[in-house]
């Protein structure tokens, strides 16, 4: 099971950026995918996820109207448009994999596979 994160970079705030991941060795249509991040210092905390159909998602407050998570399922790719960025969005962000369609976990622990991150810096 592989999961490639992508998309990440040093914008300015109130920029926009759009991050990518791919899946493999997963029947993806099986799983509820979800973004998570780490800022330096932090936990890791959650940022939004997207059940199966790619119908129904969940964002955490601090992104909700900024943030936008979608999802195709030929490709098997997951999506997170971030507009306004904030410097507090600084962070590693990490896709990761929930087998099942309870889309409304938050915790980490309950998602299966996870990515290798990609980086996101906001100046200002």
């Amino acid at each position: 099971v592989q999961l490639q994160a992508s998309g990440g970079g040093l914008v300015q705030a109130g920029d926009s950026l759009r991050l990518s991941c791919a899946a493999s060795g997963i029947i993806f249509i099986q799983y509820v995918m979800a973004w998570f991040r780490q800022a330096p210092g932090k936990e890791r905390e959650f940022v939004a996820s997207i059940n199966s159909s790619g119908v129904r998602k969940n964002y955490a407050d601090s992104v909700k109207g900024r943030f936008s998570l979608s999802r195709d399922n030929a490709k098997k790719m997951v999506f997170l448009q971030m507009n306004g960025l904030k410097r507090e969005d600084t962070a590693v962000y990490f896709c990761a994999a929930r087998y099942g369609n309870n889309f409304y976990s938050r915790a980490s622990g309950d998602y299966n596979y996870w990515g290798q991150g990609t980086l996101v810096t906001v100046s200002s």
